[in-house]
Order: C-alpha cells, then structure tokens, then sequence
C-alpha cells in the first residue's frame, strides 16, 4: 500500500521543502503539494488529485492537521473521502490515528483550534485595518480604474466596448463608471 504525502503553504513565498523532506523521511513514494490557502479546497490541484486517486490501503501522510484544512467542515469532508475509499491518515508531527474514538476526538479538537487560529487573525486584520482607517493612514487599494480617462474617452466619442479594450478593463467596469455620472 501507498504512502502518498501531501504539503502545502499558503503563499509561494512560504519555504514547502521543509515539509516536503519530512514526507520523504515519513516514506512517501508520492508526494503532492499546493500552494493556496486551506480555508478551502477550491483550487487545491494537488490535494484533489490525491483524493481522486487514493485507493484501499494508502495513507495520506501530512505533517500537520492545519495543512490539510483550516475549516472544520472542510477537515471532516476530506476524512470522509479518505475513509470512503478505504484508505488511512497520519500526521507526522502529530499522534492522529482515525481508527480509533480517542485519536478521532483528538483530530477534531486539532481541527477546530486550525479554524479557530483562522478566524483570530481575520479578527485581528479587521481590528488592524479599522485601527489604521481612524488614524487616517489606511486609504483601501488604489482605484483600477481611472475615471476621468473614462469620461474623456466618452465625451469623445468612444464607446464603453473600445474604451474598455483602450484600458484593458472589464467593459461592466467602464459601465458602471458611466451611470454614475
């Protein structure tokens, strides 16, 4: 049976060799990886190809709880693909053994304090912008657009499919600009 191992980082400016080199020592023949948020698996191309594949007997070896999912929901889905298809999971950092209802009470506690850590630092980043906002120093990101190119362009005549092509903008963006003067 396959030890199939799985790593992933939420930026590419994270360092993933890390845990690719622990998949290694763990005995991962396979190793998958992704480097996208684990708030969920949309666009997780490695993970779901893991999942696609996996087959009676493999075991999906990850270093850590927290880099397979951030969400509870999203945890206990992947588990249930895994179980589904007869298949085992470990962390390598962690003791996580699903067989049993210690190690299954355990997992979850590990995915509820990855989702709690997700949701404190959103809380945090709201405080910070907030903070940042009442002195006057967080403005938002600048326009895309640039409005008076828009109007000029459309005072000369141009119309809102050439002007959005002139600026490479979506023609709904030069539409709305548009109805709001």
């Amino acid at each position: 049976m396959t030890r199939i191992g799985y790593a992933r980082t939420s930026t590419v400016e994270q360092n993933i060799e890390v845990q690719i080199a622990a998949l290694e020592t763990a005995g991962c023949v396979t190793i998958r990886s992704d480097q996208k948020s684990g708030t969920s698996r949309d666009g997780r191309e490695g993970l779901n190809t893991i999942l696609d594949f996996m087959r009676e007997g493999d075991t999906l070896v990850v270093t850590r709880i927290d880099r397979l999912a951030r969400s509870v929901k999203d945890l206990q889905d992947i588990v249930a693909t895994i179980k589904g298809k007869g298949a085992f999971l470990e962390a390598t950092e962690q003791p996580v053994d699903t067989s049993t209802a210690a190690g299954k009470a355990f997992f979850d506690m590990l995915g509820v304090f990855a989702e709690f850590e997700t949701n404190l630092r959103r809380e945090r980043q709201s405080e910070g912008i907030e903070a940042a906002k009442a002195r006057g120093v967080y403005k938002g990101r600048k326009p895309s657009l640039d409005r008076s190119s828009i109007l000029r362009m459309k005072s000369e005549g141009l119309g809102p499919s050439l002007i959005a092509k002139k600026l490479g903008v979506a023609r709904s963006s030069v539409y709305r600009v548009l109805e709001e003067q």
